[in-house]
């Protein structure tokens, strides 16, 4: 690219796709330089269905995008969801060789290396390896080992798992449409990193992100990232019922939803009507809002109720795992009417909208700030974080000499799909664990072309 600092997502939705490009500022804020939309037309409940649907739409995401702001894009970092992720703890140790050394980046590498060899179901790939906390020696919360004395190093992971066709299958769409693969990032990962604070992870929150085919959740407790999850629906079931409900086609229910639609029936008088024109010819039908809001009503509590017994799962009820902040609402299924009085009625938590504004630019376009992009608005960070970070390693480093890890030659085929052999690493100052999965992932794609 030829400036340095800019950085493209892409989030490949069921709904949409939205190509953003984006830099930093000289205040360290994001600002978006180019944005480009288009109706994603392959993708069903954040998986995709249809490759060459799919690529069009990326395609057209992205001349829009180059338009706005007369940059070629070259690659991109993409959003990954839908219904086959699922999340794990897992724990993990290592007896370390030498105990009269500091702990260092290498034996963390060491270790997260270990957890990527967990033996998955046939067909799932391990994406991200998240450290939560350490332990070194039995002393227990660390959440930097770094530097420290210690003869056996331990740490709590938040594994997050998918399906090996589903990651290629994203990944040959933005091959073939011309474009790098910068990096993969799980899609809730991103959102929250758009719209939370740090105070509200410290403190406890779960982000609830409403999409078109799929509800992303993630938690936070103490800062750190403690479940994710993906509900394998959201607002288009919400659109379907309207349509099955009303007898109407799928556009007009799309458009009752986001003018009158309301999660409260409560709200609506039993006199207000809506008269939809009838499909050539045919009478006009009138429907009531009343009747609208009780549809929408029933399909958000499922949707809410869903979200919420993930918070349970994880276990907002136990006093050390509260939730302080509570939730906060992103993605465009947020923005129905009386949706946080709804959940906060449901889950008796403090709820509020969240919109990327975190970390724009102030200048930003308005529209920029919807909770719409918060996705795309989170890949871009990512995309720039893992810029500034190569950015480093490339002056630390000069002539990387390739070394595999001993660890990595041992590697357990079952966690591997058999055409992915690890790839060696050159040991460089310390990768993120995202880029790292990353680089394995490209390798991986490579090979399975």
């Amino acid at each position: 690219m030829e400036n340095n600092n800019i950085a493209v997502g892409l989030d490949i939705g069921t709904t949409k796709i939205v190509a953003m490009i984006g830099r930093k500022n000289e205040y360290g804020k994001l600002e978006i330089l180019g944005v480009g939309k288009s109706k994603s037309l392959g993708v069903h409940r954040g998986v995709v269905n249809n490759i060459t649907q799919t690529i069009q739409s990326i395609q057209q995401a992205v001349q829009e995008a180059e338009s706005v702001s007369d940059l070629k894009i070259s690659e991109v970092v993409v959003g990954i969801a839908g219904q086959h992720i699922r999340s794990l703890q897992h724990s993990d140790y290592i007896t370390r060789s030498n105990a009269d050394e500091v702990i260092d980046d290498s034996d963390i590498d060491m270790l997260i290396n270990q957890v990527y060899k967990l033996v998955m179901l046939p067909g799932e790939e391990i994406i991200h390896v998240l450290p939560q906390e350490y332990k070194v020696d039995g002393q227990a919360e660390i959440k930097e080992p770094i530097g420290m004395y210690g003869g056996r190093l331990e740490a709590n992971f938040h594994v997050v798992v998918g399906q090996v066709s589903s990651i290629r299958n994203i990944g040959r769409c933005v091959k073939s449409s011309g474009l790098g693969l910068a990096g993969i990032t799980l899609e809730p990962l991103a959102s929250a990193n758009a719209v939370l604070s740090q105070e509200e992870k410290e403190a406890g929150v779960a982000l609830i992100d409403i999409g078109g085919g799929t509800t992303d959740l993630a938690i936070f407790k103490d800062g750190i990232i403690r479940h994710t999850a993906v509900i394998p629906f959201g607002g288009n079931v919400i659109t379907e019922d309207i349509k099955e409900g009303c007898s109407i086609i799928e556009k007009q229910a799309e458009l009752l939803k986001i003018k009158f639609g309301s999660a409260w029936p409560g709200e609506n008088k039993d006199n207000e009507i809506v008269s939809i024109p009838g499909l050539r010819g045919r009478e006009p039908k009138e429907i009531t809002l009343k009747n609208l809001s009780k549809i929408i009503h029933a399909r958000v509590v499922e949707i809410i109720e869903q979200a919420y017994l993930e918070i349970k799962n994880y276990g907002h009820e136990e006093q050390k795992k509260k939730l302080i902040a509570g939730i906060v609402l992103t993605g465009g299924g947020s923005q129905l009417n009386h949706l946080k009085q709804l959940v906060e009625y449901i889950t008796g938590m403090d709820t509020r909208i969240g919109y990327p504004n975190e970390h724009l630019a102030g200048d930003s376009d308005a529209d920029m700030a919807s909770p719409l992009y918060a996705t795309a608005v989170g890949l871009v960070m990512n995309a720039i974080e893992n810029q500034s970070k190569v950015v480093v390693e490339e002056e630390i480093v000069e002539s990387p000499t390739e070394t595999i890890s001993e660890v990595e030659t041992t590697t357990n085929d079952t966690t591997e799909h058999t055409s992915a052999p690890k790839p060696s690493e050159p040991k460089k100052e310390r990768k993120s664990i995202f880029e790292k999965w990353a680089d394995k992932l490209k390798d991986f794609l490579d090979n399975a072309e």
